[in-house]
This record gives C-alpha cells, sequence and structure tokens, in this order.
C-alpha cells in the first residue's frame, strides 16, 4: 500500500491566506536603480571630458548594474504573483532567470571593455586624473549606500545577494579608480588607465561567475547552494520506522525558497514514525527546506525501478 502525504500543510490545501513571497526590497530597488542610473550619466560624461577608460569602464559596470537591479526588482514583483491555473508555483523561477540574463550581460561588458583597454595599452591617451578622482568619491558613496540597503537580505535570496555584492564591489572598484587617478596626477604614467580598467574587468568577473554557476544551477534544477543533501539524507533515514529513502530529489523554486520530493519506505504503520508536520517543520528548520512533499510506502509492498532506488543521490 502506498500513502502518498504532503509534509507542507499549506501547499497541499492550497495557497490561501499563506504568502511565500520573497522580502519585500522594492524601496531599495527604486533608490538602487535611481542613484545609479545618475552616477551612470555622470561617469560617462565626465569620462568622455577627461578622456578616462577607466571612468567609462566603470559607468558600463554600473550600467550593467542599473539593468541587473530592474531585472531583479521586476522579478522579485513577479514572483510575489498568487500561483494560477497554468502556474502553479506562479512566477518564482523569473527571480532565477533575472540573475542568470544579469550575469551574461556583466560578463559581454567586461569582454568589451577588456578589448579596449588592451588598445589604451598600445596607444595610451591623456587623462584627466582629477576628474577621475571626484567622480570615483562620488561613486564610492553611490555604491556604499545602495550596498547597505540590500545588506540585510543578502544570505537569503540570490537576486538580493547579486544587488549586495555589485554594490558592494562597485564601491571598492571606484576606490581603485581614485587611487589611480592620484598616481596619474603625481606620475603621469598614462598607462596606469587602462591597467585599472583591466583590474576592475577581473575583479567583475570574479564577482560575476559565482552568480552566473549559481543562476545555471537554479535553472537545471540543482541541489541549491548550501544545502547538504547527504544530511538530509541521513536525517530521513533516521525517522522512526523509515528503512529506506529513494526519489529524493530537491531544487530550488526561486532564487529564495527550496523544495524537496522524497519517497519514504516504513517498516511498519505510518503512525509508527514521525507526523509529516513536525519533518516538514525539521526539514525547514535545519536545512532550509520550505516546501516538502514526501510519499510513504510500506516495506516489500511497492515496486520501485533500480535506477531510481540504487543510483547514489536519488
Amino acid at each position: 500500500m502506498i500513502v502518498p502525504m504532503c509534509a507542507d500543510h499549506e501547499d497541499c490545501h492550497g495557497h490561501h491566506g499563506h504568502s511565500h513571497a520573497p522580502a519585500d526590497f522594492g524601496r531599495a530597488f527604486a533608490v538602487g536603480v535611481t542613484l545609479n542610473a545618475a552616477f551612470v550619466i555622470l561617469e560617462v560624461t565626465f569620462g568622455l571630458f577627461g578622456h578616462s577608460l577607466a571612468l567609462i569602464a566603470d559607468a558600463g559596470h554600473n550600467l550593467g548594474d542599473v539593468f541587473g537591479l530592474l531585472l531583479a526588482w521586476a522579478a522579485t514583483a513577479w514572483a510575489r504573483r498568487a500561483p494560477t491555473a497554468q502556474h502553479t508555483y506562479g512566477w518564482r523561477r523569473s527571480s532565477i532567470l533575472a540573475a542568470l540574463c544579469n550575469a551574461g550581460f556583466l560578463l559581454v561588458s567586461v569582454g568589451v571593455i577588456a578589448w579596449e583597454a588592451a588598445r589604451r595599452l598600445r596607444n595610451p591617451a591623456p587623462v584627466e586624473a582629477h576628474t577621475m578622482i571626484w567622480v570615483s568619491a562620488a561613486g564610492i558613496a553611490v555604491n556604499t549606500i545602495t550596498a547597505l540597503m540590500f545588506m540585510a537580505g543578502r544570505k537569503g535570496d540570490l537576486n538580493v545577494r547579486a544587488a549586495f555584492l555589485h554594490m558592494a564591489s562597485d564601491a571598492v572598484i571606484s576606490a581603485g579608480v581614485a587611487v589611480a587617478g592620484v598616481a596619474i596626477a603625481f606620475t603621469g604614467w598614462l598607462w596606469l588607465d587602462p591597467v585599472v580598467s583591466l583590474i576592475l574587468v577581473i575583479v567583475i568577473v570574479s564577482g560575476t561567475w559565482g552568480l552566473f554557476r549559481d543562476s545555471v544551477g537554479l535553472a537545471m534544477d540543482a541541489v541549491p547552494s548550501g544545502i547538504d543533501v547527504a544530511g538530509v539524507r541521513e536525517y530521513l533515514l533516521g525517522l522512526p520506522a523509515v528503512v529506506d529513502v529513494h526519489h529524493l530529489h530537491v531544487w530550488g523554486l526561486s532564487t529564495s525558497e527550496t523544495a524537496l520530493t522524497a519517497h519514504l519506505v516504513l517498516n511498519g504503520n505510518l503512525e509508527d514514525t514521525a507526523p509529516p508536520g513536525s519533518v516538514n517543520h525539521e526539514l525547514s528548520e535545519r536545512f532550509g527546506i520550505g516546501h516538502a512533499t514526501l510519499q510513504f510506502e510500506m516495506a516489500g509492498q511497492t515496486e520501485c525501478p533500480d535506477r531510481e532506488c540504487h543510483t547514489s543521490g536519488v
């Protein structure tokens, strides 16, 4: 006899009165987009005026951040939409697509910056060092303020973490451009401008690659980072009367929510094991899995394909 049970009581009986929506960072996104869009215009204007590739390169990165913030903002709003008959999970995975698009856009933009920096290394152009310094100082302020607004939610949502990391790294990058401006003012070494641009490229790629890797993983239903599947299996096997676990799957519903399904084989009656509600609570508290669906089966009364039952990890 197979007895299907759902460990997430709210999901089993509908979503009425219960929200799985991510935290609302609408105000932070609005302020961040406004500040960074204004700063992009400032950087491009003074970068062209001062012939500074470093400023223009940083403006390109900040433009990518504006685009990324807009995507993340829209995805956050979409993720809060109620499920429908056609989209039974709602639009939660839009946050994953937003993170993936954001990472891809940034990786393409840094390729263009690197190409131009290499050209400037061969043919250095004069720059206005004092312009670099003052505009970069403004960038430090803008990016630090924006990063602080996302600090509280950076651990629970890939979108918010991306916003925080981009803004925090931008503050450091702006500081690097300011240092380059000071060095050029004192030494006259024009090659520092494209060199700083290449350093910016390395910093951007290193920060973006993790976002790209995580968002691709979530898009492919990989186990979200930080989830210990082996620990989850060990916990489930340790439940009273549970003798086997198979069809164990863990994936991200969005950038902030994790789901699990599993078949638990019982050597006894259903009443002999822990109630699904308590199992769901433990999975949420110990492993960060908020949507767990468990199916209970009686030992010796179920058939399971070898591939699903005996392959490691399922």
